[in-house]
């Protein structure tokens, strides 16, 4: 099973040159950057972990992409995602987000179904990842 959350999800998976054009898109409209991983990408875990903090500063396509590398050796077996953040308005707006890495299998989910009062139906989605469980 495919996650697929962020922008370009329904793609194939970028390639590094790709990767660069898009974090190059990012420095080139002012956006800051970020690096985030998970091991659990549930649909509601809108809040993964930081790499570090947003590099609002932060302009070499070269340092970025070895922040990333960071990321990758820390976390070989995460997810990880780039964050572009527009802060012209005063606030942090997430222009784009996209996962650069998935582990090599990916965990999916579980889908229970319940039968509740007056023949309601309930769905639960619970995460086959190792932390979730």
């Amino acid at each position: 099973m495919r996650i697929t959350q962020g922008t370009f999800s329904y793609l194939p998976d970028f390639t590094e040159e790709q990767i660069k054009a898009q974090v190059r898109y990012c420095f080139d409209n002012g956006w800051a950057f970020s690096i985030e991983h998970t091991d659990d990408p549930h649909p509601r875990n809108s809040y993964w972990e930081m790499w570090g903090l947003p590099m609002f500063d932060l302009q070499d396509l070269h340092q970025a992409m070895e922040r990333l590398e960071e990321c990758r050796k820390a976390f070989p077996q995460h997810y990880i995602k780039l964050n572009g953040y527009d802060r012209t308005k005063g606030r942090q707006t997430t222009m784009l987000s996209f996962i650069v890495q998935r582990p090599e299998d990916e965990p999916g989910f579980i889908l229970d179904r319940t039968e509740a009062q007056d023949r309601r139906i309930q769905y639960t989605i619970r995460s086959r990842s190792r932390s979730a469980n």
